[in-house]
């Protein structure tokens, strides 16, 4: 599961902004056979008074915290192209509209991780292709 929270100004995102901002993140993780539904995306409003960067009050700026549970990335070179991609992801939302953009990305333990009770199925199994067909968890055995 990728989990995105995005901290940003009152008012800089729409609710269609926030489903094409959401739809774009969930399909960077499709694309890699992940299924869409382990993409949770929760924007925060954080007023200027009480987002402070290096001590100061900021109304431009988008902070975004992602924790990856589904999939680690291990591989030095694939760590920095997936930064590389997630920070032009980002950049379409945030920096090409004016605001300032932060991000980094959490590695959470896989084990540690349950949907509907479920423990996710295998990275790549058929398990996970029929979650990912299905668009929700579905009982394995």
């Amino acid at each position: 599961m990728p989990l995105w929270q995005v901290y940003h100004p009152p008012g800089a995102y729409s609710d269609e902004q926030k489903r094409s901002f959401a739809e774009e993140a969930t399909g960077f993780y499709a694309r890699f056979g992940l299924p869409r539904f382990y993409v949770v995306t929760l924007f925060h409003e954080v007023a200027p008074a009480s987002f402070l960067v290096g001590g100061r009050p900021s109304g431009d700026t988008v902070r975004v915290v992602i924790e990856h549970i589904a999939r680690h990335a291990e591989d030095p070179g694939l760590r920095e192209r997936m930064t590389g991609a997630l920070g032009r992801l980002l950049a379409r939302h945030t920096q090409e509209r004016g605001l300032h953009c932060e991000f980094h990305v959490d590695e959470t333990p896989r084990d540690l991780w349950m949907i509907d009770g479920l423990a996710p199925p295998a990275t790549g199994s058929e398990a996970e292709r029929l979650w990912a067909r299905e668009n929700r968890p579905v009982p394995y055995g």
